[in-house]
């Protein structure tokens, strides 16, 4: 084999890639139109041909006499013309707005989901007090009727079956705490799908009935945002199996497209689900009905095509009949969220609930109301936080991708309200910070017509300051808003809410002043969190006025020379805490570094940075301290070197993932982007932490939870790494194709699996590489990185290791291929040969007379034994005739003459 591949085929990329471009034909545009119809060959021979003609074969429209009607029909008339291209126009138009229309029905990333509220609902609102709960303890009474029975007797002994819960199945369980409470919705939520997978459907839904009629229950009125998060769990669940239930129905013969439509369902999965929501209408009470109905929303798209609208419109007016505003605005959440599960499109249902929930909200102030919060003890401020999260919610759905003239006239209507504060306050929040912002005067001015007795104005400017952090107001209004601002959260008397909303505001300060306005920020945040010793309750949000501080101001000397600054700092008197803040502000001056010779460069930064500090003793030692341990720890740090830092960063976290196949593929990763941006020495420990891994890969691996074989996951990745290799250029310490050799190395020593072809495989796609090496050019390079054939310029000896490791690898399968005769491997052994041989094809000097004999023979033991795919090798065949064509392949007319087809005896 020494003398088969004593150098590989050279390459001329360019000129084959334009030899594989498409050949460009001139049409005459007369001849030629993209909707003329197609005119259709009848290649046949007639039956009153002569016998042995070829000219028999002809087109069938010249058979027949041609139709003066029909011609005006192949498009080359005017009207016909015109007609195409309206057809065309009106195509276009209707996939275009198809696509539209798709698009505006689709929830986008830029939409918080309610699975992200729901933790922080459930965690706000909470209660000491005892619950009480009517739990469902099933009833006996139902029997399965006979095949026999009648359909209307079905029905009614369904609807007796619902009765029997109005009637009393169930009982109540008092003095529950919280969590038991939690605890017995989740067994109700168990019990459904229990109840659902044995079939007991009538049984599923008395549970979810009973569970909505407790969102009619008020009284403990402080744990009902929390409640309602629990029940509609259980909503959600129900209608999720409903649905699935009826979608499986239409799945004989063929399942339902995702964008189905009434007609493609069938007669009998209309009619269950016609039999559900005639179930659902006979619940007697408004509550549980409402919200059942809405939890089985999206089942309407088997029905009709405005079954969903109609039901939505249905469904906002049957709110208007509660009488609790605090269930009224809850159910309104629901709806929404579920609609804008469905049809987030159909915005005039959200709209209605925005508008009949501020027609609704004088109720909050009635009697009923009030006398219930006497007899719970809980003050209005209180009871009006219960309404944020379903206001926010409904106020979310409605100003997503809203027009702003929708949303000005929301803000209109709040101020006909009497700027009520609540809902002033969900405005803000749920509205674009870009529309808040650039109105900011507006809501200022809201905010000072507000009554303060039931919403504290601090939290409507914490809920404006949020808005303006990320988006900014006009120039010319910013001093005025940050003053009015400020006049009210000076005010505040509690350190902890003085803390919340000052935090907010030191953010839009650093934005848009100097360090004169907030130098003045710190003083009254100073002044405010001393006394009583408040900041040691207030660490979190004072670490986060420091970050926002450094996050604007990046000159060391200004930062310094506000003079409140370094008495701000002297408020971190826990030493945890201290040290975290003072390597933050290290860290704003100092970036990692991992190169050892620019340590002197990194000592005289700090030394620098040391003598730049304030005289203060204190914080010389602080920072002096910190520097040392930092240094001992060896991190050092630069402000020029954040790639460095960042895979510093990978090369010590990528050891600590579990999954194998992750590490392989993050330590690739990392190399590609080192050697992008010229970092070769990271790049190079990189690549060579992945092939010191590749032993540890073990032979089988768990995915969802059954074990597969690695060896094709293995297979992938060292595909990956080999065509990297290419740019990768030799370290100037170590051997020629030192990476290279050190991979095949490890491929040699892995345990593969038994009567596994995966190691022969991997030699085999590493013979392209070794000749893509061996080119004066490369097919592709790094920008400003000197791969090996700059670094070597076509050196013969470096040429001369390629070829000797070549040689060695195509005696290894060779060997293989040998030991594959000897038994009952000859399918495998026809696929590895035609494998090779396709290999020699395309990077193969073809004129060497025995790398051509060589060639030969792996095709003809490729076919010995009919396995190879007959397709394949006819396709292959054409190629290499299409190259022997060329002036410089001649060669390879004669080896087509000795390939022959073989098929399977």
């Amino acid at each position: 084999v020494c003398v088969l591949y004593r150098h590989s085929r050279a390459r001329k990329y360019e000129s084959e890639l334009h030899m594989c471009r498409l050949e460009v034909l001139a049409v005459e545009l007369s001849d030629y139109h993209p909707l003329k119809a197609i005119t259709v060959t009848d290649s046949k021979s007639r039956r009153g041909g002569r016998k042995g003609s070829t000219s028999s074969s002809s087109s069938s429209c010249s058979s027949v006499a041609p139709d003066p009607l029909s011609l005006t029909l192949d498009g080359t008339d005017p009207l016909s013309l015109f007609a195409a291209a309206i057809y065309v126009t009106v195509i276009v138009t209707l996939s275009l707005g198809r696509k539209r229309k798709e698009k505006e029905e689709e929830v986008g990333s830029d939409f918080e989901p309610w699975s992200c509220k729901r933790g922080e609902i459930l965690s706000r609102f909470t209660t000491t007090e005892k619950l009480s709960i009517n739990l469902f303890m099933g009833s006996d009474k139902s029997k399965a009727s006979s095949p026999s029975s009648a359909v209307s007797e079905k029905v009614r002994t369904r609807l007796e079956e619902l009765d029997d819960l109005e009637e009393g199945s169930q009982r109540e369980l008092l003095n529950l705490s919280q969590q038991d409470y939690v605890n017995r919705i989740e067994e109700l939520n168990q019990s459904l799908k229990e109840a659902w997978g044995s079939d007991q459907k009538v049984k599923a839904l008395k549970i979810v009935i009973q569970c909505s009629k407790l969102l009619s229950d008020t009284s403990v009125i402080q744990f009902y945002p929390s409640k309602f998060v629990l029940i509609t769990d259980i909503l959600d669940t129900f209608g999720g199996l409903v649905y699935d239930r009826i979608w499986s129905m239409c799945a004989d013969p063929h399942p339902l497209p995702e964008s189905f439509s009434a007609d493609d369902v069938n007669d009998t999965a209309k009619e269950t689900c016609l039999n559900w929501f005639f179930k659902i209408a006979s619940i007697r009470e408004l509550v549980p009905r409402l919200y059942v109905e809405a939890a089985i929303l999206k089942c309407n798209r088997f029905l009709t095509k405005s079954g969903i609208q109609e039901t939505l419109q249905r469904l906002t007016a049957m709110i208007r009949g509660i009488g609790d505003p605090l269930v009224a605005v809850y159910a309104r959440a629901y709806l929404c969220r579920v609609g804008m599960e469905v049809a987030p499109h159909l915005k005039d249902s959200l709209n209605k609930n925005f508008f009949d929930l501020l027609a609704s909200f004088r109720q909050v102030h009635g009697e009923s109301v009030q006398n219930q919060l006497v007899l719970q003890r809980v003050e209005i401020p209180i009871y009006l936080t219960l309404y944020s999260p379903a206001i926010h919610w409904i106020l979310q759905c409605v100003a997503y991708r809203a027009p702003e003239v929708l949303l000005t006239e929301m803000m209109d209507r709040c101020k006909k309200l009497g700027n009520n504060a609540l809902l002033l306050n969900s405005v803000m929040w749920a509205f674009r910070a870009e529309f808040v912002a650039m109105r900011a005067t507006d809501f200022i001015g809201m905010i000072k017509d507000c009554d303060e007795a039931g919403f504290p104005k601090h939290l409507l400017f914490a809920s404006l300051g949020r808005s303006l952090s990320v988006a900014d107001p006009p120039e010319s209004e910013r001093l005025s808003i940050l003053n009015e601002a400020w006049k009210v959260i000076t005010k505040v008397r509690s350190p902890r809410d003085y803390i919340n909303c000052a935090e907010i505001w030191v953010e839009f300060t650093c934005r848009h002043f100097t360090k004169r306005e907030v130098n003045t920020v710190l003083a009254d945040i100073i002044k405010h969190i001393t006394p009583d010793r408040a900041f040691e309750d207030a660490y979190p949000q004072l670490q986060s006025v420091i970050k926002k501080i450094l996050t604007y101001f990046h000159d060391f000397s200004v930062l310094f020379s506000m003079e409140k600054f370094l008495p701000f700092l002297d408020m971190f008197q826990k030493d945890s805490v201290r040290v975290e803040v003072c390597k933050s502000i290290m860290e704003v001056f100092i970036n990692a570094l991992t190169l050892d010779d620019e340590k002197r460069a990194l000592s005289l930064l700090i030394n620098g940075f040391i003598r730049m500090v304030s005289p203060c003793l204190t914080i010389h030692l602080i920072i002096t301290m910190e520097t040392r341990r930092v240094m001992k720890g060896n991190h050092s740090r630069k402000t020029a070197a954040f790639v460095r830092a960042c895979a510093a960063y990978s090369f010590i976290t990528i050891p600590s993932l579990t999954s194998i196949f992750s590490r392989l593929n993050l330590y690739l990763l990392s190399g590609q982007v080192a050697l992008a941006n010229q970092c070769l020495s990271q790049a190079d420990a990189f690549l060579k932490a992945a092939v010191s891994l590749l032993p540890e890969v073990p032979r089988t691996i768990s995915i969802e939870g059954k074990q597969r074989s690695s060896e094709s996951f293995l297979l992938d990745f060292i595909n990956n790494f080999l065509s990297t290799l290419l740019v990768v250029p030799d370290h100037p310490e170590q051997g020629v194709l030192y990476l290279v050799r050190g991979l095949l190395n490890m491929v040699q020593d892995y345990t593969w699996e038994d009567n596994s072809d995966a190691k022969i495989r991997v030699y085999i796609s590493a013979l392209p590489l070794l000749a893509a090496m061996s080119q004066e050019s490369y097919l592709y390079t790094i920008p400003k990185v000197d791969s090996n054939e700059t670094l070597y310029g076509g050196d013969p000896k470096f040429i001369a290791e390629i070829n000797k490791l070549c040689e060695t690898l195509i005696s290894q399968v060779l060997d293989h291929l040998k030991g594959l005769g000897r038994d009952e491997g000859v399918r495998r052994q026809g696929s590895l040969a035609f494998s090779l041989f396709g290999c020699l094809l395309a990077h193969g000097d073809l004129r060497n007379n025995k790398l051509n004999q060589l060639a030969v023979n792996l095709w003809n033991l490729s076919h010995k034994h009919g396995f190879c795919d007959t397709r394949t090798s006819v396709r292959t065949l054409e190629c290499i005739k299409h190259q022997a064509q060329q002036a410089d392949m001649s060669h390879l007319s004669d080896m087509t003459a000795r390939l022959s087809l073989q098929s399977r005896a």
